[in-house]
């Protein structure tokens, strides 16, 4: 039997303008930009996130 997948997760993100490190959410519904400079970092995707921005990691 296969282990099921968390519904959803959270990502870990660097701005490619400031270099700051941001967690985001993997589902967002909104725009996400750096809380430093303030560049777009993902966007709402029709369900998952279109990220914008190097993924560091992705966290459970």
């Amino acid at each position: 039997m296969k282990a099921k997948e968390p519904l959803s997760k959270f990502i870990k993100v660097r701005c490619p303008k400031c270099k700051n490190e941001q967690i985001i959410f993997g589902k967002s519904a909104s725009r996400i930009n750096c809380l430093v400079c303030g560049k777009l970092l993902a966007l709402p995707g029709g369900g998952k996130t279109r990220v914008r921005a190097r993924v560091l990691e992705v966290l459970d």
